[in-house]
């Protein structure tokens, strides 16, 4: 396992559903990727959970790589707390802070996708960006004009960060990092002799 940082950012979201993982992927993770890379003199990487190939150790490599990332951005929906992953993602990350005593800037940048006024009151001591106006999951989306201001959110939330990842404190091996309980395996229907 690396002894540094390997990523500058982890977007976390929910993956089940339809319009949250098409928009993550279609538009926001590019658009972040290349600006927060406008932004930076060294190449910037994102951990995005595409990157886990088929056979992969999934919850492993989840968890390996949230320990090795500076900020977290957890693209918030109702379902986003309901999810057991991203809620072990934003604990993991809350707790580094703590460890780390930081208040004012945290490692934590959330963003909405929709809904805000249903997510549970501790998210809502955050201050979050903004992204409702523009959460078209749809490919066609980047041809609207609506795209070019969903653009220029993505580059002041990328100058935003730029702070973040370069006040992220050292890397520390004992970072905190949660993983939710596998599920048990399934009982057989079979009668077993």
């Amino acid at each position: 396992m690396a002894r540094v940082y390997e990523y500058d950012v982890f977007i976390s979201y929910p993956r089940a559903g339809a319009t949250v993982p098409a928009w993550v992927r279609t538009h926001f993770y590019p658009r972040l990727k290349e600006l927060l890379d406008d932004n930076l003199a060294e190449t910037v990487s994102i951990f995005l959970d595409d990157e886990i190939t088929i056979g992969g150790k999934w919850p492993q490599q989840v968890r390996d790589a949230l320990q090795r990332t500076r900020v977290l951005v957890p693209v918030c929906s109702p379902k986003y707390f309901r999810d057991e992953w991203c809620l072990a993602e934003w604990y993991s990350m809350a707790e580094r802070e703590k460890l780390a005593g930081l208040t004012s800037h945290g490692l934590i940048y959330p963003v909405i996708f929709s809904d805000s006024l249903n997510f549970p009151s501790w998210a809502h001591e955050r201050t979050m960006r903004s992204f409702k106006d523009w959460n078209l999951p749809y490919p066609h989306f980047q041809n609207s004009l609506e795209y070019f201001d969903f653009h220029r959110a993505v580059e002041s939330m990328a100058e935003d960060l730029v702070g973040l990842i370069e006040r992220a404190p050292e890397w520390r091996s004992d970072w905190p990092v949660h993983t939710p309980m596998p599920d048990p395996p399934p009982v057989s229907k079979l009668p077993r002799f």
